[in-house]
């Protein structure tokens, strides 16, 4: 019998049997439901105090590592030593910084990081801000080797610990500080004290913009639909969920098979149609392609009860069913991108199981299916996480716009949180804008069930990777799919690392073409042809050939440079089929960018 055969057959017997979602939270044995709305109301008022920050999960990481490493002796004098030879490099230091005569600038005790750009302006070369850089430099070094590598402590509990403490270092660095910073300071005799009294009135109006919330009084420098998102297209389906923008064409001839891209719902789906300059859509739709793209609505309390299975069927599939009945087309490729691929891998998934035949391809943009490593976000999710997250949910009906963006903000800290106050309220330099960073602060809500199946089937589970998920009542098998993959990490992604992109590699029985690209989450994807400094590996793993581990295989792939758009837009064009007349338009509710993407 047939892969397929069976699983017909066993399908049969599996009629009737009810989706297992259910609610994210359980209740006490004894079924006293108001002793558990006690439970969860007390945990979410704690979590508006601790940015709903488990407490009971920092203990529990802070005390296996401190109770480990109590039993480390050996780690212990490893550490006294280390930090007796940080103490004699820096004195040495200072005692070079201080002699006369001396030709050149001393030699540093330690190099920083090549990401950490904090002291490398001319003045922090001056006495005494290099030593106090260099004393900090070499804090944070003692502190790394203090946090990591204790004997016996779980890995994920290390990860949160050496986190923590970093955020707390680079709270406390001497370039956040008036006194200790000597940029601040030539700022502040140039301009008399202008500077602080003006960054004083910024910090002011973001703190009172942050309790009221209100907007800012001067219109943003980028918004959708004025100089985002701009892109011609009209929207040709709208339901609770979701709009369905279809692109108009701009070329006479068009291939035969459209393409429909998931977008993440956790953010506005435009970081694919930001300015005309650097919009995949506009670039695909210049490549003959006819796109069409889900604009995911922004939920409220009353959306408390949308389910993964909700964001599938209402999403996915009722996208391919309009584009299948509108376009008349047979075959559809798909992309997903971050969530938006996750999701589109479990439709696809269901699909094969059920013999739905309509996806030629699936590309998967910066998309995990295996949560085994999923990057630092891992940092926030584990029972005791989850279960205080859920509190928090419980109570307002969605995950708010601020928690989620404040955890992102959090793996990136030096960027995004204290380079920014610096620049801003210390030096009074006006605010960085880009089409990025505005994509970057259009947040939006997720209903409290499907972010909580969400984190607790997946990131804890891992039950799509391992064939427990389920859609549409029976479980999803990755291996169930026989189109051909388009799989892109991006070298240097917090949130789906390529390695464990990569693992896609290891879970399908098709063809998997991996391309890895230079940048980041978000700037690795958003990658157009012409910007500088671009560079890809691309090499197709077909499923008869011997797999290759993610590091040999980067070791060993040729590397181009450039974007990787065109490189994709050839592999696309291949499975699109032949080109010709454009599809008839279909029905118009609306221009594009349509109405979701102003929910706020």
């Amino acid at each position: 019998m047939t892969r397929r055969s069976l699983s017909a057959s066993c399908s049969l017997q599996r009629q009737g049997s009810a989706w297992q979602g259910g609610q994210a939270h359980s209740y006490p044995e004894s079924g006293n439901e108001n002793a558990a709305a006690a439970d969860l109301l007390l945990n979410a008022a704690l979590a508006r105090w601790t940015a709903s920050v488990s407490p009971a999960a920092m203990a529990v990481a802070y005390a296996d590592w401190l109770c480990h490493l109590a039993l480390s002796p050996s780690k212990q004098q490893h550490l006294l030593l280390q930090a007796a030879d940080s103490g004699q490099r820096w004195l040495h230091y200072v005692e070079q910084a201080l002699r006369p005569g001396l030709p050149g600038e001393p030699q540093p005790a330690i190099e920083p990081l090549a990401q950490d750009r904090r002291f490398e302006e001319a003045p922090w070369q001056r006495w005494p801000f290099n030593a106090i850089s260099q004393g900090f430099l070499l804090q944070q070094q003692w502190w790394h080797r203090a946090t990591s590598g204790v004997r016996g402590v779980s890995r994920h509990h290390g990860e949160v610990v050496t986190f923590t403490v970093r955020q707390m270092l680079d709270w406390l660095a001497p370039s956040n500080f008036i006194a200790t910073n000597p940029v601040v300071l030539d700022a502040v005799l140039q301009s008399g004290g202008a500077c602080l009294l003006n960054g004083a009135q910024k910090a002011a109006a973001d703190i009172w913009r942050g309790i009221t919330g209100a907007g800012a009084d001067a219109p943003p420098a980028y918004a959708p639909g004025r100089n985002l998102a701009l892109t011609p297209g009209t929207v040709v389906l709208r339901n609770h969920l979701i709009e369905l923008i279809r692109y108009a064409p701009a070329t006479s001839k068009v291939h035969a098979a459209p393409l429909l891209i998931v977008p993440a719902w956790i953010m506005k789906y435009y970081i694919l149609d930001l300015s005309p300059h650097n919009s995949l859509v506009r670039y695909l739709v210049e490549q003959g392609h006819t796109v069409y793209i889900i604009s995911w609505r922004n939920p409220d309390a009353e959306d408390r009860e949308l389910s993964m299975e909700d964001y599938r069927q209402q999403g996915v599939m009722a996208a391919l069913d309009a584009i299948t009945e509108q376009s008349g087309a047979r075959r559809i490729n798909a992309a997903g991108y971050c969530l938006g691929g996750t999701l589109l891998a479990i439709t696809a998934a269901a699909m094969a199981r059920d013999g739905d035949t309509r996806l030629a391809s699936v590309t998967l943009l910066a998309a995990q299916v295996d949560f085994t490593e999923p990057g630092e976000l891992s940092l926030f999710v584990d029972e005791s996480e989850v279960s205080f997250l859920e509190a928090g949910m419980w109570e307002r009906g969605y995950l708010d716009t601020r928690q989620m963006a404040g955890a992102f903000q959090l793996l990136r800290s030096n960027d995004l949180i204290w380079s920014r106050r610096l620049r801003e309220y210390l030096l009074n330099l006006p605010a960085v804008d880009s089409d990025l960073m505005a994509w970057n602060a259009d947040a939006t809500r997720m209903p409290y069930r499907m972010h909580s199946e969400y984190l607790r089937n997946l990131f804890l589970r891992n039950d799509l990777a391992n064939g427990r998920y389920q859609a549409g009542g029976r479980a999803v098998a990755l291996t169930d799919i026989e189109t051909p993959f388009f799989a892109v990490g991006t070298l240097s992604d917090h949130v789906a690392p390529w390695r464990s992109v990569y693992k896609l590699l290891l879970l399908a029985d098709a063809d998997v073409t991996f391309l890895l690209t230079s940048g980041g989450h978000n700037a690795g994807v958003v990658s157009p042809p012409g910007e500088t400094g671009r560079v890809y590996q691309i090499a197709t793993h077909h499923e008869d050939t011997a797999y290759i581990d993610p590091d040999s295989w980067h070791a060993c792939v040729e590397q181009h440079e450039g974007s990787w758009w065109p490189a994709w837009a050839e592999w696309l064009a291949r499975l699109a089929g032949p080109l010709g007349d454009p599809p008839p338009p279909g029905p118009v509710l609306g221009e594009a960018p349509g109405t979701y993407i102003f929910q706020r």
